[in-house]
């Protein structure tokens, strides 16, 4: 992998493949947004970029070199033997029909306690208005960043009563963001302890939390927390995973069963309706 200061701004190049407008727009993240040139604009870990797909590559503006390296890289899972990780996966035809359809998508590195959150929002709700609430949240209670905001913290959260939140429009949502924050900012959910169990352990230590069930809690271990054989399910899911692997989950799948997941969403949803 190469990373380059440009006139343009700070270039990635030689990392593999990606589909970014896939990879911001298949459920895993809820604060990108798309500009008029096909460009993302987002927030995460306290840091505003904006990036677009250029030349096989990745061009970062409105950063730095060091939060390129430091962030982004880790953020977008550039790091990662990505083309190894596929060459498996494909070993299974409705995978490989899926990856030479949509490309290659990444699991995102995000900020666990960001994720944990906006997933107890996205609980029966639809991506529009998952964005909408989460977007009220971080304007009212997180840090100007430009013309940007960051995701409130939660300790900041912790101190908000449900009256305080009713703006959101989140309904019965609120109390559980709530009791997370509460746990999360008293120490009593420690993300750092729970990367350090085995996966039905740590879905135990987040289902501790009010109105956390196992969806939000696989989400949550698969997206933030490196528990990449994680395997989130909702309905979409569950009816592929029928229909496609009526004796189960092929074994090549591990330990990456929650790429081989984005890529069964994402043809679901997009592909086949």
């Amino acid at each position: 992998m190469k990373i380059n200061q440009t006139d343009t701004g700070i270039f990635v190049q030689d990392f593999g493949s990606m589909n970014l407008g896939l990879t911001l727009d298949c459920g895993q993240a809820f604060r990108w947004e798309k500009n008029e040139d096909d460009s993302f604009s987002g927030v995460a870990y306290g840091k505003k970029t904006t990036v677009k797909s250029v030349d096989g590559g990745l061009l970062f503006t409105d950063t730095s070199i060091e939060d390129v390296k430091n962030i982004w890289v880790n953020y977008f899972g550039l790091d990662r033997p990505y083309e190894e990780t596929m060459a498996r996966l494909c070993g299974d035809s409705f995978i490989l029909d899926a990856y030479r359809h949509f490309g290659a998508i990444r699991i995102l590195n995000q900020e666990p306690w960001e994720t944990l959150c906006s997933f107890i929002i996205s609980a029966c709700n639809n991506i529009p208005r998952i964005k909408g609430i989460v977007k009220r949240l971080c304007e009212e209670y997180g840090e100007k960043q430009g013309s940007s905001y960051t995701f409130p913290s939660a300790q900041v959260l912790s101190q908000k009563t449900e009256e305080e939140l009713a703006f959101l429009r989140a309904g019965y949502r609120v109390p559980y963001i709530l009791d997370a924050a509460k746990r999360v900012a008293s120490g009593e959910i420690d993300f750092d302890y729970i990367r350090t169990l085995s996966e039905d352990e740590a879905r135990r230590e987040l289902m501790k939390i009010k109105g956390v069930g196992r969806k939000v809690a696989d989400c949550t271990l698969l997206f933030s927390l490196g528990f990449t054989d994680c395997y989130p399910v909702d309905r979409h899911i569950d009816r592929a995973t029928k229909m496609f692997y009526p004796e189960g989950l092929p074994e090549i799948f591990s330990p990456d069963r929650g790429l081989a997941q984005q890529y069964i969403f994402s043809y679901m949803i997009y592909k086949n309706g």
